[in-house]
């Protein structure tokens, strides 16, 4: 086996393996293992012992949480694997994964198709425009129709996609493959899938091949030049000729391979395997990155993927490891890192030593002597770095673009059981919030109540699990809360903040005008600077900025955060000896504060999607109850024999959902949800919400 350091780079492939939750990620990664020689026995989720679920929370519940980061070697190819989350609640883990990326797998479920968080993870590698191809995996199991999940991917991602293998069958007829560029039928030997043949295709195959690879040359010749004049030329084209045009189209995110098999059984892995390393892009086929200069932010900077480059990387993820603590997993996009040296953290300033690198296979650690242009490695030592953060070279400074954590959805009330883990609890926490971007964390002066929020009920379980397990920190768990934001309805203009104070010596004195308007949906908090003529002095521009964000974390309602306003900072004045950014900074927050009271704040609540699959004999029972929870069905429609139902329906009325719907259906019927958009809560429902936080307020002052 070649090692990282000798494989060209025009061999490496950055991957990702992305799903909606129980398609088979883990399991078609962990046989990806096995072929690859990284593993010797391959893991089993129901075993709870595969290589890539590590953590104990993940081999318990079977689910993928973290993004875990393995190497291996196929056909002298280095093929850097993320294995990352399926539930909506660890969606974070996906978004930072595809950021550093070059190429995804796609694992799609033969029975269930295209689901909600399938949509989510496509719709990211779309932003990220991340190359991929897709595996349509449990083609054995009852229900499985690899046609049907091409249409919905066709249907649902609006992808262009067609098929490069298909099935011999299907449940528990399924007996083999057959690959449509080679003309060839596969033949599995054994049970472990490590030996088959390549047949030549028997005659019941030749007409339903050829109608594979008609509609695989349609959908090319839509994307790839050679490909349409050959095309429109009557002529058809060679094998080498498809294989160059698949590839050309997949780097450039036109056109999505579709494969299939079984992982569980061990089929159709090497041929996935085979596409990962033919069709999916090296880091030469990607775009040079693009950053800007950390002291001048207009200043573009570009960097091609080349050793001689000044060395570039970007901190996607922290992990804690019991043994070394902190790593870092890193992208490094161009130059060469070596242990022991200084970098500069352009994105805080702050100057870092990079300790010792390894090479991570799942939670084992290789130690390498070096990080070079393509590789995905893990930085041991640095002090100052957070996940998002750019890396660099002192002498030569750029920052790449950083994470946006997604919005929280639901909030959970925690303290430590007893005073003495009161410290200890704001450190474990500070640990967590440096692991995990999308979890937020703040103390309610008016409860004396710490708030952790997150992207659903199950994120915050795990993080609560994980305080016991793993810092032996047990904590009191209030029930979880919706988290609800405030948002103004009219512009309001001219408004004043004053902070003026004389006591003998030196004063305080900051003066700010501004003007406040509501901003487009999901769009959060907005800063204009339209300051003329140093009416403010620069340095206290960002105190401003400041000072209005820290007011517009509790609203004038009932204290939630304000969300999707504009703030532009239009005069003000200064003092030459009284003024200071506090002064500034607190001048900003009472003028904040008045323009929410004259700009009519109010209520927003977050809204799922939800879908759900139900037999049509319980259909009228669970649409009833769906109503009762204020839901708006989108649109239904049919998968095999079960109804489905595509749903917009508020995160408050939720909780509990999984026991609800498993009585209405005596447990025969399944649903996925993840969060949608914010919408005004109906008035009659904001005057309880606003009531019972009184109350509880009042209660507990």
């Amino acid at each position: 086996m070649a090692t990282s350091n000798e494989v060209p780079l025009n061999m490496f492939r950055n991957i990702g393996i992305i799903a909606h939750i129980d398609a088979g990620k883990t399991t078609t990664t962990e046989r990806i293992l096995y072929y690859t020689g990284e593993i010797h026995k391959m893991g089993d989720i129901d075993d709870g012992n595969t290589t890539m679920d590590w953590m104990p929370q993940e081999q318990e519940r079977g689910i993928t949480i973290t993004s875990a980061a393995i190497t291996s070697f196929w056909r002298q190819h280095r093929i850097n694997i993320i294995d990352t989350p399926g539930h909506v609640d660890f969606t974070i883990e996906v978004e930072r994964s595809l950021k550093v990326l070059d190429g995804a797998v796609i694992v799609l479920c033969a029975c269930s198709g295209v689901q909600p968080q399938t949509e989510t993870v496509y719709r990211q590698a779309d932003r990220y425009n991340v190359p991929r191809i897709a595996f349509i995996n449990k083609i054995d199991r009852m229900g499985a129709d690899f046609d049907r999940v091409i249409g919905e991917m066709r249907d649902r991602f609006g992808a262009n996609a067609a098929g490069i293998v298909y099935n011999d069958g299907a449940e528990d007829n399924f007996k083999g493959l057959v690959d449509v560029i080679n003309g060839q039928y596969i033949q599995y030997k054994d049970a472990d899938g490590m030996e088959y043949d390549r047949l030549p295709l028997p005659e019941e195959f030749k007409e339903k091949t050829a109608q594979y690879r008609h509609i695989l040359v349609e959908r090319l010749a839509e994307v790839d030049d050679e490909i349409a004049d050959l095309y429109l030329n009557g002529k058809d084209p060679s094998k080498e000729q498809l294989m160059k045009a698949i590839r050309r189209s997949v780097i450039a995110c036109k056109f999505v391979p579709v494969l299939t098999g079984a992982s569980k059984r061990n089929r159709g892995v090497q041929m996935l395997l085979d596409a990962i390393v033919d069709f999916l892009p090296s880091p030469l086929d990607i775009p040079p990155k693009k950053g800007f200069n950390p002291d001048n932010r207009d200043e573009v900077i570009i960097r091609k993927a080349d050793d001689n480059e000044p060395p570039v990387g970007l901190v996607f993820k922290i992990a804690s490891d019991p043994y070394v603590g902190k790593i870092f997993f890193t992208r490094i996009y161009c130059g060469r890192f070596i242990p022991g040296q200084n970098y500069l953290n352009s994105s805080n300033g702050k100057k870092e030593k990079v300790a010792k690198m390894v090479v991570m296979h799942s939670n084992k650690q290789e130690i390498i002597s070096s990080a070079s242009t393509g590789e995905i490695v893990a930085f041991v030592g640095l002090k100052e770095s957070k996940s998002g953060d750019t890396l660099c070279s002192e002498e030569n400074p750029m920052v790449l673009e950083g994470l946006k954590p997604p919005e929280a959805v639901v909030s959970l009330a925690i303290e430590p059981k007893t005073k003495a883990d009161q410290d200890k609890m704001g450190m474990v926490l500070r640990k967590f919030l440096d692991e995990d971007p999308s979890l937020r964390v703040k103390f309610d002066h008016e409860t004396s109540q710490t708030i952790i929020s997150g992207m659903g009920e199950l994120h915050l379980e795990i993080i609560v699990d994980r305080m016991k397990r793993e810092n032996n920190l047990e904590a009191n768990v209030g029930r979880p809360e919706v988290a609800y934001k405030e948002a103004i309805t009219k512009k309001v203009t001219g408004i004043v903040g004053k902070y003026v104070q004389q006591s003998g010596g030196r004063g305080k004195y900051g003066h700010v005008v501004i003007d406040v308007e509501p901003g487009e949906p999901g769009t959060g908090y907005v800063f204009v600077d339209k300051i003329k003529g140093g009416a403010i002095p620069r340095e206290f521009i960002k105190p401003c900025k400041e000072g209005i964000e820290t007011g517009a974390q509790n609203g004038i309602l009932a204290g939630y955060p304000v969300t999707d306003f504009i703030a532009t900072l239009v005069d003000g004045s200064y003092h030459d000896v009284d003024s200071d950014e506090i002064s500034f900074q607190l001048a900003a927050k009472y003028a904040i504060k008045e323009a929410f009271r004259k700009a009519g704040s109010v209520f927003m609540e977050p809204i799922m999607k939800l879908e759900v699959e139900v037999s049509d004999d319980h259909w009228g029972n669970v649409t009833g109850d769906l109503m009762k929870r204020r839901a708006q069905i989108k649109e239904t429609g049919n998968r095999g024999k079960l109804k489905t139902a595509l749903v917009d329906v508020p995160l408050a009325e939720m909780f509990g959902y999984a026991n609800a719907l498993r009585s209405l259906t005596q447990g025969r019927a399944s649903f996925s949800m993840e969060p949608s958009f914010y919408a005004q809560v109906p008035n009659s429902i904001a005057e309880k919400i606003i009531g019972s936080r009184q109350d509880f307020v009042a209660k507990v002052s």
